[in-house]
């Protein structure tokens, strides 16, 4: 397992390396922003990752309030429809608010618009579904390496043969295919590995459960499940149900995946696995980053964010943390996202995510 946290690390670099020679100046920007207001457009809303990271925004919004470095917030969610989000953002540029920060729909069809508010001179940060308009700054997770992540254990433990349903997320967002093409390009590496299925389960236990309930009869035996994250649990009861062995699934740091892994451990404690997924928190970093820029901090227009690696070793610790329905994450201050962002800036390491403690989730 440490093998992958070196790949992650290695591949963070690598990101990296092309933004070392923008420099930003070290530590918290302190210019008044005391009278600015940071928007959230987001695009979906329907599952437990979604819910934390609209709670994250929350806490980092509240606390900017609190501490007078913001006037004003506000939240609009778009029902995963991107022409819904380009008319909520619209009415966010003729509101006059001084940053939205974007949790896109499509990777292309809110560009227009997101050019539209850079025109107007409003702070655009996209995160998470991630906008290819070149004016918006990008809050990313390398999500092409945590799908190569997922394929290269999956093909180590099967030792290279075996056959593979993959679990994807919500098709057109950036994020389901950049794991997708992580996942390809990782299992094109072993040929004797074979995807033999594959079904959109948008991140949602219940909807994953049905997908993969409704493609299993027609699939050969099954040795491993690559997922997105908030899929683990309900592709085990699918399986479960249809009264077929428990294959390799790689689950997503949701409390209800990981309480199952913990389960299955005390039957079979050679099962082996991990799990991995971006962290909810990746909102509260957004906000930060805008926040940032508003008070003068120069910014690399993408900012590389850590992925969260569970091991079996670490089961405990977290759900010891975890209520139900939570998703594993840290809480990004304004202080950490300023080291990010120098880190980023400056072609460094990335500093360690805070360590997750009771309250944070």
């Amino acid at each position: 397992m440490n093998a992958l946290r070196t790949l992650a690390f290695a591949l963070g670099l690598a990101a990296l390396a092309p933004i070392a020679s923008a420099h930003a100046q070290e530590g918290v920007a302190s210019g008044d922003t005391s009278g600015k207001r940071i928007a959230l457009s987001n695009s979906y809303a329907g599952n437990s990752w979604r819910q934390q990271m609209l709670k994250t925004w929350d806490r980092a919004s509240h606390d900017a309030l609190a501490q007078h470095l913001i006037k004003e917030t506000k939240v609009v969610n778009a029902n995963a429809s991107a022409p819904e989000q380009a008319n909520q953002i619209e009415s966010l540029i003729v509101e006059g608010w001084d940053a939205i920060v974007i949790n896109a729909a499509s990777p292309t069809a809110l560009n227009g618009v997101i050019q539209e508010a850079c025109d107007q001179h409003i702070v655009v940060v996209v995160f998470d579904g991630l906008a290819t308009a070149p004016c918006a700054y990008k809050v990313a997770y390398d999500y092409v390496a945590m799908g190569r992540m997922e394929a290269d254990f999956v093909a180590k433990k099967l030792n290279g043969r075996g056959n593979v349903l993959e679990v994807r997320g919500i098709a057109g967002v950036s994020v389901d295919d950049d794991i997708h093409r992580g996942i390809t390009e990782g299992f094109a590496q072993t040929p004797g590995i074979k995807i033999v299925g594959s079904v959109h389960g948008n991140w949602t236990q219940t909807i994953a459960q049905k997908e993969v309930a409704s493609v299993l009869p027609s699939l050969p035996p099954i040795d491993a499940v690559v997922t997105q994250g908030g899929d683990g649990w309900g592709t085990y009861q699918a399986f479960k149900a249809a009264g077929r062995p428990t294959p390799l699934i790689i689950f997503g740091n949701r409390q209800d995946e990981l309480a199952l892994w913990r389960d299955i451990l005390k039957e079979n404690p050679n099962y082996d696995t991990f799990s991995v997924s971006s962290a909810p928190g990746c909102a509260s970093v957004a906000f930060w980053v805008a926040q940032q820029i508003l008070a003068g901090k120069k910014v690399p227009k993408t900012i590389t964010l850590p992925l969260p690696v569970i091991e079996k070793k670490d089961l405990d610790q977290w759900l010891a943390i975890m209520p139900e329905g939570a998703v594993a994450t840290p809480v990004y201050t304004r202080e950490w996202t300023a080291q990010l962002i120098d880190a980023n800036a400056e072609g460094k390491p990335l500093p360690p995510s805070p360590i997750a403690k009771a309250g944070d989730m």
